[in-house]
């Protein structure tokens, strides 16, 4: 049973007590409010924050006490791609690229050299617009799908890997996993790289948080994360960290 299923029948159960001491002992109606309150706080927070684990169970940070990271890029494939495969190669790092359909349509090439040389591909839905949070079930799955069948078509691969648009979760979205049988994929550093203007910041904000088994969420979607990009490998370099892989091979 999952998190929000607990926390409905808890609200359930702590609603009928409520209302049993109301009716009997006249307890004022704003101690409900009050766990109401609670309540929905705990369902926004698990809606909006996939480490919670809420809805359903991601994989938000590697089980290793070793020092090893795995970065992480999300809305790709892009022209910005090329440069950070070129950081990467040079460090001797590897990461996984969360793609979406409609821009490995527009990049095929390089959603292919991603491949080539020795990194992971993930799917990011098709088409990642603003209201997939409240798309339908069968409408997730049918953007899981079609990016599973272009991810197919154009490198012969298949992945298992799946990361929700802003890592908004919800009962569809656990359903939709279940049907097409892919594991959810979060992290445990944001590094914010698409919101925060200065580069120092979010630098700074991921190597204060980096520890063994970090799962990094970056972007390969602008000259920002690029140059974010190069002074964390540095960084990991000189810490003796190694990037690896969420999973050993594609399908």
């Amino acid at each position: 049973m999952s998190k929000h299923q607990w926390n409905y029948i808890s609200f359930g159960l702590l609603s009928l007590a409520f209302a049993y001491v109301y009716v009997f002992h006249g307890w004022l109606i704003w101690c409900w409010l009050i766990l109401l309150l609670i309540w929905f706080g705990i369902v926004i927070y698990g809606s909006f924050s996939i480490k919670a684990n809420y809805y359903l169970y991601a994989i938000n940070k590697l089980d290793t006490t070793k020092k090893i990271v795995a970065l992480t890029f999300d809305d790709g494939p892009t022209f910005h791609t090329k440069e950070i495969l070129d950081l990467l190669k040079k460090h001797d790092a590897k990461a996984t690229f969360f793609c979406i359909g409609k821009q490995i349509e527009m990049y095929p090439d390089i959603f292919n050299r991603i491949i080539q040389e020795g990194h992971n591909v993930g799917n990011h839905t098709y088409s990642h617009g603003k209201s997939m949070g409240f798309k339908k079930t069968k409408e997730l799955i049918y953007e899981i799908e079609k990016n599973n069948d272009i991810i197919s078509q154009v490198s012969g691969k298949r992945t298992l890997l799946f990361r929700p648009p802003f890592g908004v979760t919800n009962p569809r979205f656990r359903r939709a996993l279940s049907a097409t049988q892919m594991t959810a994929v979060g992290w445990s550093i944001r590094s914010l790289d698409t919101v925060v203007k200065d580069e120092n910041k979010i630098v700074s904000r991921i190597e204060k948080n980096i520890q063994p088994g970090s799962i990094i969420l970056l972007h390969d979607t602008s000259q920002k994360s690029v140059n974010v990009l190069a002074r964390l490998l540095g960084y990991l370099s000189s810490n003796s960290y190694k990037s690896v892989l969420l999973e050993p091979e594609l399908k």
